[in-house]
């Protein structure tokens, strides 16, 4: 390769960290050179001393919220239990439109002695409450663009961040939040409630407890038909979840597929993400539902299902899928399969191996399938069952447990179940998967946003038999 080649090539992969790769595909079907692009996805260097972080107990957790919308009015109310057990305050809402957070206002003087204050009309107001000193933590549920903006902002100023996934769409901003957490010792979670479902729970407690014997294989997915909402008026502000399907390819919802995945393979305990291909099909049911809709935008770049392949650098394989266009039922896969039993979700069943091999196999029955459940079901999911059935409103209760988790480890003093690397890996998979579609499905390396610290085995924080 000569020198201006090798230029043009570093300054258009170099533009990968900052603007989506869909953006970048050249018309004429050129792809980027593969030995330069793994060597600058790995040239950029992490701390990793976040890993087991732990600030000063917060005895009762002020809370500010940044986004009213339909993800915030769901957070707000999992703070019922612990408004009223004095381990939490609502001290602030943020959102552009007034009605929204006056909305949510009201439903806070139902459960918490005093109201929020209030900033809302203008897309720098939630400025103003990140820069409060009352404030221990920020809770972000606006939409995605905004997300690393105001977890890095919410550092900056002394806060821990609490964000909804993805907590960044580019790798230029996942380096930034590992630098930022990193030197200001700030807590940085990416609210992924799906590791706090009763199932996903009762999973990892059984692989902990050594039911699975080795995990080799895992798959998860965000399969959910989106194209109603998307295109709704009112649902998403100015519709802005269906734009990103405009122009974008690739897998744009990681976590609740990869969140639970990467648990229970100890991913950033003990084993790490090596490299990824990922591949999209054609794009036909958004564009029919647009049709249907009389929508103004008829084509989409994203294809109807994402599969993106991770493996991992002790030699285990994730399959993870997203797919928000197609019309089928919601499915996140949670498959699990070890050398000892086997789990498959939706529905949720499961096999358990013996000792000498077998001309066929069958789920267990659900006598069998109900003794392994009430033997491994997670501890906390029983401790909590009481507050999880009231709380059904936030997905079935996981959303509550997520919340709950969160401000008492915050309230003790201990290190969060999901942390800085964890968040940053989950949401790195969003812009290497672009950049694997749009360079032919290439075998993309994974950066090391750990430091290294990846290599040291140890248990599971949500195991923790604790609060």
């Amino acid at each position: 390769m000569n020198r201006k080649s090798f230029l043009n090539l570093t300054a258009r992969a170099g533009l990968f960290f900052g603007l989506a790769p869909s953006m970048l595909a050249n018309k004429n079907n050129e792809t980027i050179d593969k030995e330069l692009l793994n060597h600058l996805l790995t040239q950029k260097k992490a701390q990793g001393n976040a890993v087991g972080l732990t600030a000063d107990p917060i005895s009762k957790v002020r809370v500010g919220m940044i986004g009213m919308g339909n993800r915030g009015s769901v957070l707000i109310q999992m703070f019922d239990y612990l408004i009223k057990n004095n381990h939490a305050e609502i001290v602030a809402l943020s959102d552009l439109k007034q009605e929204k957070v006056e909305k949510n206002n009201q439903y806070l003087k139902t459960i918490q002695n005093t109201t929020a204050d209030l900033y809302y009309g203008n897309e720098t107001e939630w400025k103003k409450l990140v820069e409060r000193d009352d404030i221990d933590l920020i809770i972000i549920a606006t939409p995605w663009n905004y997300h690393t903006e105001m977890s890095v902002y919410g550092m900056e100023q002394g806060k821990h961040v609490a964000c909804e996934q993805p907590m960044a769409m580019t790798l230029e901003d996942c380096w930034k939040l590992i630098e930022v957490a990193e030197r200001t010792q700030k807590h940085c979670m990416y609210l992924e409630n799906c590791c706090f479902n009763g199932e996903e729970l009762w999973v990892l407690n059984m692989i902990d407890q050594g039911v699975f014997g080795d995990v080799n294989h895992a798959e998860g997915a965000y399969i959910h038909d989106l194209r109603k909402h998307m295109m709704d008026a009112n649902y998403y502000e100015n519709q802005w979840r269906i734009k990103h399907h405009e122009t974008k390819n690739g897998n744009f919802y990681t976590g609740h597929g990869l969140g639970p995945t990467s648990f229970y393979m100890d991913i950033g305990r003990g084993d790490n993400y090596e490299y990824i291909t990922s591949m999209s099909s054609r794009e036909d049911s958004l564009s029919a539902g647009a049709r249907m809709e009389n929508f103004p935008v008829k084509q989409f770049a994203c294809g109807d299902m994402n599969t993106t392949l991770i493996k991992t650098k002790l030699g285990r394989t994730i399959m993870l899928q997203f797919d928000t266009h197609t019309g089928r039922p919601y499915s996140r896969l949670n498959n699990v399969f070890g050398t000892k039993a086997a789990h498959q979700g939706y529905p949720s069943r499961l096999y358990v191996g013996h000792d000498e091999l077998q001309w066929g196999h069958s789920w267990l029955n659900d006598e069998e399938y109900k003794t392994y459940r009430e033997r491994y079901d997670h501890p906390l999911w029983n401790k909590l069952k009481t507050q999880i059935d009231a709380n059904a409103v936030g997905h079935g209760g996981m959303d509550f447990v997520m919340v709950y988790r969160l401000i008492r480890c915050l309230n003790e003093g201990l290190a969060l179940d999901i942390n800085l690397y964890d968040s940053v890996l989950w949401s790195a998979i969003t812009p290497l998967s672009e950049l694997s579609v749009a360079n032919n499905s290439a075998r993309t390396l994974v950066p090391d946003f750990t430091g290294g610290t990846w290599e040291t085995p140890r248990k599971n924080e949500v195991l923790r038999d604790i609060l």
